[in-house]
């Protein structure tokens, strides 16, 4: 080889070298970005703080990711720390969106952007986008599901119905239960429906913390007080973890024989359980949120952020937490039965067959 061949190649080897030591360090260059998720409880969790991590990762950024186990202070100290760290952004799904002014006041001050994570973050202006799914459509396909489960565009009835609501402290709760009413309400109205305990409003059918044993004791309670001598055709549950509290009741005076079917109980989240529960032919259906799309929007939401871009947002009206109008990408839901489980949830490799069956 000629020495002028043989210097190439060393010039060559050299930048190699270089490149190598420059990868890392441009890809650290993106920063932290604080993740802080509220329970590991429930599995949804679990899935949405694994793909955030994943997909923040591969885009070369650094992550913190806290749950703090529904206790809301434990969130509140979680995301000082993040702050303290110097996170350049924060994905917050929060306990509850009204308790954390003060923190992100505090990481406006240090320049930190934030976005809240499927759940609204309500009493700041400090919030600069919101990523979730169709939370009003949640509803509305629950309250369709029932619609049609029980034949009442075909005329049929008149039906029993109870229902229940999520977390109080959680800006969609009040979606998914006025998505849902927008469909129920009229047929309530007509007398298709009836409530036979009266409890409506989420200030009468709200769940804190979304708790299952709550939801278990309240269908306990309904069951006793209204329902000794009639039967019960329906339940609106907005979210897995209640249904299967609900359902427990519901079989423990009976229901889910041959004699007294159960009655139509619908979810949300697309939880194991409830899936096998719905094969089991006891829950009727539950409401997919795929939360790898969620992660992949947020993530890429945050990455125009951090690039100088704008965002890709499909929703500026709705969501006023209070102080402002965040703007908001939102996904859609799809409704899952026995019908189509393996289409939507193993085709689509959210889940291994294995893992329901």
């Amino acid at each position: 080889m000629s020495s002028f061949m043989t210097k190439l190649a060393g010039m060559a080897i050299g930048l190699l070298a270089i490149a190598a030591v420059a990868a890392p360090a441009a890809a650290q260059d993106k920063g932290l970005v604080g993740i802080a998720m509220p329970t590991k409880s429930s599995a949804r969790w679990i899935d949405d703080g694994n793909n955030i991590v994943k997909y923040f990762q591969a885009k070369g950024y650094k992550t913190d990711l806290q749950y703090a186990e529904d206790d809301i202070p434990n969130q509140l100290a979680q995301i000082e720390n993040m702050v303290t760290k110097n996170a350049k952004v924060l994905v917050i799904a929060s306990i509850d969106g009204t308790t954390l002014t003060d923190v992100l006041q505090q990481a406006k001050d240090r320049g930190v952007k934030v976005i809240a994570y499927d759940r609204l973050i309500r009493g700041s202006e400090n919030v600069d986008y919101y990523t979730t799914f169709d939370n009003f459509q949640v509803g509305v396909l629950q309250g369709s599901y029932i619609v049609d489960a029980l034949g009442l565009k075909d005329g049929k009835g008149p039906f029993n119905i109870e229902l229940f609501g999520g977390s109080p402290d959680d800006n969609n709760a009040y979606f998914f239960y006025n998505g849902a009413m927008s469909v129920l309400q009229p047929y309530i109205d007509s007398g298709k429906l009836t409530v036979a305990s009266g409890q409506m409003g989420m200030d009468k059918v709200s769940t804190l913390r979304w708790d299952g044993a709550t939801a278990q004791a309240r269908m306990d309670n309904l069951l006793s007080a209204y329902y000794g001598n009639k039967r019960i055709d329906a339940v609106l549950s907005p979210y897995d973890g209640l249904s299967i509290g609900i359902i427990s009741s519901l079989k423990g005076v009976g229901y889910g024989s041959p004699s007294q079917p159960m009655p139509v109980v619908t979810g949300q989240d697309a939880e194991v359980p409830s899936v096998k529960s719905i094969l089991a032919g006891e829950q009727r259906s539950t409401v997919f949120k795929d939360t790898r799309e969620l992660a992949k929007v947020t993530v890429d939401m945050v990455d125009a952020l951090m690039n100088g871009g704008t965002p890709q947002v499909n929703d500026t009206k709705t969501y006023d937490n209070g102080k402002k109008v965040v703007p908001a990408h939102l996904l859609k839901p799809v409704t899952v039965d026995a019908s189509n489980w393996k289409a939507v949830l193993v085709d689509s490799g959210y889940y291994k067959e294995s893992q329901i069956r």
